[in-house]
């Protein structure tokens, strides 16, 4: 198996929406389509499957015909928590996250991501974009589902402060224009 029969993409939906007014960011139309569709569209290609984070609509989310995952938790406890249980859930070797609201990210990214891992063997990698770490943009081992699962119980949210405890290594990817996200109605 390589390349990207190895990859599961997971699209992390499941947040508040605050910044949008409380709105399902991830079903936010965006040029005539959901904001997770062009998620979707841009990633599909580039993994062997996609599984879906959201913890509303998931009817809604199943209905775009990829598995739908709710966390453990219903306190909406951050991407982490989308994070560990895609990971428990998956059956390749690894899962590349992307957050449902940045649909121009790079056609390559799962690409470079793995180029990295394969070079580094590190069991995680974010993407770099020349000035900052994209976190929610990371390619992890499946085998990272306890530890994920760990910083949950033991009261972590942020997904960076995670990171600090693996082996983890950055991937130079694209610029920050690629990760532009829309978080706002005004960014749509």
């Amino acid at each position: 198996m390589t390349g990207r029969t190895q990859v599961t993409g997971g699209i992390l939906a499941g947040g508040r929406g605050l910044r949008m007014g409380g709105v399902d960011k991830g079903l936010v139309e965006h040029e005539g389509r959901a904001l997770v569709a062009h998620m979707i569209e841009r990633l599909q290609p580039q993994v062997r499957g996609i599984v879906i984070s959201a913890n509303r609509n998931v009817d809604r989310y199943s209905a775009f015909g990829h598995p739908v995952f709710t966390d453990d938790d219903d306190g909406f406890l951050g991407p982490l928590a989308g994070i560990a249980r895609l990971l428990r859930e998956i059956d390749s070797e690894f899962l590349v996250t992307t957050p449902c609201d940045t649909p121009d990210f790079p056609e390559d990214l799962v690409q470079r991501l793995l180029a990295r891992q394969f070079e580094t063997g590190a069991d995680a990698v974010v993407a770099f974009d020349g000035e900052q770490r994209q976190f929610l943009f990371a390619l992890y081992r499946r085998s990272l589902a306890e530890s994920a699962a760990a910083a949950l119980a033991a009261g972590e949210r942020a997904v960076w402060r995670w990171h600090e405890d693996l082996n983890l290594v950055e991937a130079p990817i694209g610029d920050a224009i690629a990760f532009a996200n829309l978080n706002t109605r005004a960014d749509l």
